[in-house]
């Protein structure tokens, strides 16, 4: 019987495994790019994509205000508790425009950090790290709405991203206990040993670290929160409050003694599913999103949990097994996961080096169809797999791919004009022999099918989109027109 995460022969990973490894570790490739892997083998492909600190960050950060939220100062406070107390009714409306511009200014500024990342996915050379900067912010899910501080919100993701495959346990399970984002967005700030607040004690057992009702009490809770009491902010500051902290004895799990909140932490990787539930989510991320676990996939989880205890709960050499795995790249395993909206926008952009055209449209679209940047539905984040697709949102993700090839207005019909085919897209098709008496448009709708749906399709639909392109020129309007059909088909909503 073989081993749950037996590695692939290397001599088995060709070009449509390179394929299906920037698919599902990355947002997908140009041919091009899918060629470069396949040239450097299985290890060579798995290594440069885990190794993303040793490439180059081409996408810069635009300067982004720290201080749009900034707390009053001192003088600003004795004014407004002047004003309230002469009941100077001008002054104080004065104060809330201040406020108001300053929201409203904040608001701007999150929307810009929406539109910097999603051309960040699209642009990266490091796919992986933002493959995973993704998964982070779904797995620690926060949303702006509450944090009202688009500068917290950002800090929350440059955790995620500087520790993309790192340490799991020591940098970000204490690190988003001690993050502004998080402790406002789960109201850690009024966690006070008077009346302690549970929410943030509830969730990092529930959903970041344990899975619900996997080995934890309501006591361990109640308990947890204690030790959490204190743990607040200021400014843009994490900062411990030791006159709020209950220095008291708890009794977590069975521990008795004075716990603070990284004791906390360490009783909860005690449990058995600190390491197994964080590798069930990866492999929903990464392998299979169905909602029903069977045994093969948690023979491969509880694999990859062990593997997590062996390297001290750091990410990367949990990846590194799976990727190079036969069982990550098992016929069963390909075509077959539901594409978020932003994996399905950003694929696109670079699997067929499509232009981003607006970036605020396509994050629009993106939150159209259920997934907004640094706003999940919830702290247990987007639901995967058939979630994302009902009728609405399937007419969206059309409209959208349309938008991409062509240019055209979402809604415009074909008489009002519009778009323009201001890119190449017979690139897709340069690579493939011009051998006489061969069928080209065959070859090309082959090759086409098989590179954007992943899998291959019968005979007859390949004929269909054959006969589009015969007795023409396989020009930019000819392989467009191709791919637009092609990625019209059901399963281009797979990856």
């Amino acid at each position: 019987m073989p081993r749950p995460l037996e590695p692939l022969d290397p001599k088995d990973f060709g070009y449509w495994e390179a394929h299906h490894l920037l698919q599902r570790a990355g947002f997908g490739g140009s041919p091009e790019q899918v060629l470069t892997l396949t040239e450097m083998g299985l290890d060579g492909a798995v290594d440069h994509l885990l190794r993303w600190r040793s490439v180059p960050d081409p996408v810069a950060d635009p300067g982004f205000k720290t201080d749009i939220m900034r707390p009053p100062t001192d003088e600003e406070r004795q004014a407004y508790r002047m004003a309230r107390r002469a009941d100077n009714e001008a002054a104080l409306e004065q104060a809330r425009m201040r406020r108001q511009a300053a929201q409203r200014e904040d608001r701007q500024q999150m929307a810009t950090a929406r539109d910097w990342w999603l051309t960040r996915m699209i642009e990266t050379s490091r796919p992986l790290q933002e493959k995973m900067t993704l998964f982070w912010h779904g797995h620690f899910a926060t949303g702006y709405r509450p944090v009202e501080d688009s500068w917290h919100m950002l800090k929350q993701n440059e955790l995620f991203r500087n520790n993309a495959t790192g340490d799991f346990k020591n940098v970000l399970v204490k690190g988003i206990i001690r993050d502004p984002a998080m402790i406002k967005y789960l109201n850690n700030n009024q966690n006070r040993r008077q009346a302690p607040n549970e929410n943030l004690a509830r969730e990092l057992m529930e959903l970041f670290t344990l899975g619900e009702g996997n080995g934890y009490t309501e006591d361990d809770i109640k308990e947890g929160a204690r030790a959490l009491t204190g743990f607040t902010f200021r400014d843009d500051d994490f900062v411990f409050n030791s006159r709020n902290h209950d220095s008291g004895t708890k009794s977590i799990f069975g521990h008795r003694g004075n716990h603070g909140a990284d004791d906390f932490v360490e009783l909860i990787f005690t449990r058995p599913t600190s390491s197994t539930w964080i590798c069930w989510k990866l492999y929903r991320f990464f392998v299979d999103d169905a909602a029903a676990s069977t045994e093969q996939s948690m023979a491969v989880v509880n694999e990859m949990g062990r593997q997590m205890q062996r390297a001290r709960y750091t990410v990367d050499p949990v990846l590194e097994a799976l990727f190079k795995s036969k069982h990550f790249y098992h016929p069963t395993r390909r075509g077959t996961m539901v594409k978020s909206p932003i994996q399905l926008v950003v694929q696109a952009c670079r699997t067929m080096d499509l232009p981003a055209r607006n970036v605020r449209r396509l994050n629009d679209a993106c939150a159209t169809m259920g997934q907004s940047l640094f706003s999940p539905p919830s702290v247990k984040g987007w639901d995967a797999g058939t979630a994302w697709i009902n009728t609405s949102t399937l007419f969206t993700r059309q409209n959208t791919l349309v938008y991409l090839l062509t240019g055209r207005e979402p809604g415009s019909n074909p008489w009002d004009g519009g778009g323009t085919l201001d890119h190449d897209m017979s690139r897709l098709v340069s690579h493939l022999p011009d051998i006489p008496r061969r069928d080209r448009p065959k070859d090309a709708a082959t090759y086409l099918a098989r590179f954007l749906l992943g899998t291959m399709p019968d005979d007859y639909r390949l004929n269909t989109w054959a006969d589009l392109a015969r007795g023409r020129d396989l020009d930019a309007a000819t392989v467009t027109r191709l791919v637009a059909i092609i990625t019209a088909a059901p399963e281009y909503q797979l990856c």
